[in-house]
């Protein structure tokens, strides 16, 4: 990693309760920018996932970069994308029952934005009948989680042809290769395309019977350079968008799949020092309700002291290994954290800190943290 620890100091840390989401703008615009110019600066060829960053304002900054158009995991977020001037959002994940009939009161509630969901089968389809909401195939790029094997080609054309007389217009398909990540960007890249050739041959067959997909999805963060240099893209009659979320605040994953590319991290967790159990061992309060630990130990790792070894923690504490011969923090010093899964590690603060220029700038509300409330307002007021 290029940056320095003295980018990421905070001068009054000691205002702060810790643990702290920390979150630095200038950093996050610095993302944004690079992001950018690897699209040739073509904001429209990018639909960035908002779960990762879930703040109504970091929407926002993409609004004001000329990207309108996102997608997102849950309601909450598609609600706030709604509010932060997003013209266009996908829903990218499937919905039914209830959850369905939210996507419709935000609709309804917004309606100047163009909404839209995945579906895979029918059923899901017929719940959106004679609505505006758009319709997007999900299609399973290997990952096993949703969407429809992209080899059964007769059962997404007939799919795609139900459509028209349930009132719905197909906005596309939608294929996220987010297992796609291979530590050598060329095997990456080399497995992302093959999908990419299985996935042209899926809309030439939909050409073919006449089905048009206006737009293709493709590409989350570890996989985003490979849909960003496939050629075929670009001479296709459909607009390709790639779709990283992570890369506007990185973490150690990121980092660590694009090196190439100058991304900086953007969202830290401050933590304090509170015991010294053994010689060698420190314990900070950063566990896992403050730092996700979804993908393995080490959760994180400590700006500006690589000898520092995060130990596996508990809900409040993240013991730390300290190597003979290293300095020991005393108990009360602070340490800033780099998650190495930054999208779950956001979702557990109710504010983040922003820090700009070594000082604190304010509180930000992490808008579309969690869940909504479960009851449906119909049914809350009946």
């Amino acid at each position: 990693m290029s940056f320095s620890p003295d980018d990421y100091r905070i001068h009054d840390a000691a205002q702060l309760l810790t643990p702290a989401l920390i979150l630095y703008p200038d950093f996050i615009d610095h993302n944004i920018t690079v992001t950018l110019d690897a699209l040739h600066g073509d904001a429209n060829r990018w639909r960035p996932h908002v779960k990762t960053v879930k703040l109504e304002s970091v929407m926002r900054r993409y609004v004001e970069r000329g990207i309108l158009q996102c997608k997102c995991s849950i309601t909450a977020e598609l609600d706030a994308a709604c509010r932060a001037g997003m013209q266009d959002v996908v829903l990218a994940y499937p919905v039914t029952g209830a959850n369905a009939r939210r996507v419709l009161e935000i609709a309804e509630r917004h309606p100047s934005v163009r909404i839209s969901v995945l579906i895979e089968t029918l059923a899901q389809a017929r719940q959106w009948a004679g609505s505006r909401i758009g319709i997007f195939l999900d299609l399973n790029s290997g990952m096993n989680r949703t969407g429809i094997d992209p080899e059964h080609i007769e059962a997404v054309v007939k799919l795609a042809r139900e459509l028209p007389a349930l009132g719905l217009d197909l906005r596309g398909l939608h294929f996220y290769d987010g297992h796609v990540r291979a530590p050598s960007m060329e095997e990456r890249c080399r497995t992302a395309h093959d999908g990419y050739n299985r996935l042209l041959g899926l809309i030439a067959a939909l050409d073919t019977a006449g089905v048009q997909a206006p737009e293709v999805i493709t590409s989350g963060t570890p996989a985003f350079p490979c849909g960003a240099s496939y050629w075929p893209f670009s001479g296709g009659a459909f607009l390709h968008r790639v779709s990283p979320g992570t890369v506007v605040l990185n973490d150690l994953s990121s980092l660590s799949q694009l090196q190439q590319l100058d991304y900086r991290p953007a969202a830290l967790v401050l933590a304090t020092v509170v015991s010294h159990p053994l010689p060698g061992i420190i314990t900070c309060d950063a566990g896992h309700k403050a730092v996700s630990a979804d993908e393995g130990v080490p959760t994180c790792a400590v700006i500006g002291r690589p000898d520092l070894v995060p130990l596996r923690p508990s809900e409040e504490h993240l013991p730390i290994e300290v190597p003979p011969g290293s300095p020991v923090p005393e108990i009360g010093d602070h340490l800033l954290l780099i998650p190495r899964h930054v999208c779950p590690t956001v979702n557990l603060f109710d504010d983040a800190v922003l820090v700009s220029g070594g000082r604190i700038r304010g509180l930000d509300r992490v808008t579309a943290r969690g869940h909504e409330a479960p009851l449906l307002a119909a049914a809350s007021a009946s």
